[in-house]
């Protein structure tokens, strides 16, 4: 079976890897420190565009980079174009045609004609200062989350020669991030195609899980820290982490349908829109359950298996306290008719769950080769 991380003490770790641990070079701890500010910023992100998307705050810009043509947006309606409505409805057109021809070119004949098909991106929003500054903040976060991984995928030459694929990682984000940008315009641009919030969904968290990645290589490069891990510990973990991707996607897929029914009812009705979603909901709620168990069941191994000092049961601490806290806003949103602010809190939980749990499975993973034996 091997040894437990609870039976390893700092004075079994030979010498060479605690100097390995201290001499760290100055240009690898600036690249682990703006890897770090990368993740959080990246966190941030999330929950701004939560907030729009809870809010329906996306067109709150109808134009990019600027906002209403200027750099810091009107707070009033006087400070924007008298044309601003057709201007900005016909750059929305020319946008969702180049996406259908898209479409066009990968068989997706028929949505590709719903696109071209939906009047309702004629219809023009009216200005609404507190959407608009919602949107400009949120595009803000997604600037600086920009400048963070572009300066993590420079900084990470430092590894070139040692660890590669820090450097491939935090270069290939950047693609990822270029691809999302595009996506996110085409999310508050359509109204038809549903998945792609998904979509926009799932790409954030895996460049969420790359960023994670980078730091957690980096960090470990050159070192042969000593942890066993059980296979049954790992198999739970991996568990685990699959069933909260499952969770976040059929949760995404909920926040779809409740657009959908928002828009159909026009806004109106807010505490029948659960009932309306029908049974997307339900399945989001009692795989919710399944959730709980499994992490139960990974929580007790790593209990059995790691101090309570060790970064692994920290990890597994902290999603505790997120899957409780991610209940709790649960409930608040069926009971309390879907506040935009749970709704956030809620995504945000989701995105932090998911980090924690691939996070950990990463340190579950970590080879014990100063034992001379796979992990």
């Amino acid at each position: 079976m091997g040894y437990l991380a609870k039976d390893v003490f700092p004075e079994q770790v030979p010498q060479i890897f605690r100097k390995d641990l201290m001499n760290i070079s100055p240009e690898k701890k600036r690249f682990q420190k703006v890897n770090l500010l990368t993740i959080l910023s990246l966190f941030v992100l999330i929950l701004a565009g939560g907030v729009v998307r809870s809010t329906g705050s996306g067109m709150g810009c109808p134009d990019w980079p600027k906002c209403f043509d200027q750099y810091v947006p009107p707070t009033d309606a006087s400070q924007i174009p008298k044309d601003y409505k057709e201007k900005y409805v016909a750059k929305r057109v020319a946008k969702n045609l180049r996406f259908a021809h898209t479409l066009d070119v990968f068989g997706f004949t028929d949505l590709a004609l719903r696109i071209r098909n939906d009047k309702s991106i004629l219809v023009p929003e009216d200005f609404n200062a507190a959407r608009t500054w919602t949107e400009y903040i949120n595009r803000l976060m997604g600037v600086t989350s920009g400048i963070f991984l572009l300066l993590t995928a420079y900084f990470s030459f430092t590894y070139f020669k040692q660890k590669k694929r820090i450097v491939f990682a935090s270069v290939g984000n950047i693609f990822l991030v270029g691809f999302q940008g595009w996506l996110g315009g085409i999310v508050v641009s359509t109204n038809l195609v549903e998945w792609i919030v998904t979509v926009h969904m799932l790409l954030a968290l895996a460049i969420l899980a790359l960023s994670i990645y980078t730091y957690y290589a980096a960090n470990i490069a050159g070192n042969s820290v000593p942890v066993k891990t059980q296979g049954i510990v790992r198999f739970v973990a991996v568990i685990v982490l699959l069933l909260s991707i499952v969770q976040i996607t059929i949760g995404t897929g909920v926040r779809e349908v409740i657009d959908t029914v928002s828009g159909r009812l026009q806004g109106q009705g807010r505490d029948t829109w659960i009932t309306e979603a029908g049974n997307i909901f339900n399945n989001h709620r009692n795989l919710a359950i399944w959730v709980m168990i499994a992490n139960v069941v990974l929580y007790a191994l790593i209990r059995r298996g790691f101090s309570r000092h060790s970064v692994q049961q920290q990890v597994m601490s902290f999603s505790f306290l997120a899957i409780m806290l991610q209940i709790v806003s649960g409930v608040v949103l069926e009971h309390l008719s879907l506040p935009p602010a749970a709704q956030a809190i809620h995504i945000i939980l989701a995105s932090l769950l998911f980090g924690a749990q691939f996070y950990l499975l990463l340190n579950l993973w970590r080879s014990a080769k100063v034992w001379g034996e796979p992990a």
